[in-house]
């Protein structure tokens, strides 16, 4: 039954890699607006599952020690994903190319992202089914700004639609190898479980605190900035109703 519910989980959250389709539906300024509330929503979601719940349930199956490590070690890796990304970006020479590279090397990355999505989304599921609903919640609400930035940056690359939501789909699909990978090694690999909860706790405070809060920050406008605190608390309240009801 675990298995099943972490099998469903991670091709929602493939699905929503699709959601570059409804793209060129939207008015830019209805997409700017949608995306505007769910970044700070998302970002509540993030920091909500790291500390409400994720770093709690870790702490219960490990020592304090090795759960706080390996978040840190979570944050880290992240870290390193991203730089190797960007760094890449910032060197390809050629004027008249760098953005194909570059996305080609975004879905790399975004597909090395969904692979740690998918084993978050197992460790969360094999130690509580409401864990892992929140898990699941909290990278769907990041998933969806990011996937409508990837599929905007492969068309902007020169993929046709079709290909860029093809290429898209299969980047978000290694988040299933990543879960089966997850779940069967936990069965050999001791305390796997507990890190795994701790790794993506790491991974979803480096994700909301160094990609999501510096976006934010930019909105200066007092009114949008309350909507944006508004929905950051939300999220956090959200998730809060999930682990105190589903759990």
């Amino acid at each position: 039954m675990v298995l099943e519910q972490i099998i469903l989980s991670t091709l929602l959250v493939s699905l929503v890699s699709l959601v570059g389709v409804f793209v060129l539906s939207l008015k830019h300024r209805t997409m700017h607006a949608f995306l505007f509330v769910l970044m700070s929503f998302a970002t509540g979601t993030l920091f909500g599952s790291a500390f409400l719940d994720l770093i709690p349930e870790a702490l219960e199956k490990t020592d304090a020690h090795n759960a706080l490590f390996t978040v840190l070690f979570g944050l880290i890796i992240f870290f390193i994903v991203e730089k190797f990304i960007y760094w890449h970006h910032h060197h390809h020479s050629s004027h008249e190319e760098k953005e194909k590279p570059f996305a080609y090397l975004n879905l790399i990355g975004d597909g090395i992202h969904n692979f740690f999505d998918g084993a978050a989304i197992a460790a969360s599921f094999m130690a509580n089914p409401g864990l892992g609903v929140t898990t699941t919640i909290a990278i769907i609400a990041h998933e969806i700004p990011q996937e409508i930035g990837d599929f905007s940056l492969l068309i902007y690359s020169g993929f046709t639609k079709k290909k860029a939501l093809l290429f898209n789909l299969a980047s978000a699909l290694l988040a299933v190898l990543g879960a089966l990978i997850f779940f069967y090694s936990s069965s050999f690999i001791e305390n796997l479980e507990a890190l795994g909860l701790a790794f993506t706790a790491g991974m979803f405070i480096y994700i909301a605190a160094a990609d999501l809060m510096p976006e934010l920050q930019k909105e200066l406008n007092i009114k949008k900035s309350v909507i944006q605190l508004i929905s950051m608390v939300i999220g956090i309240m959200f998730i809060l109703w999930v682990v105190v009801y589903l759990e």
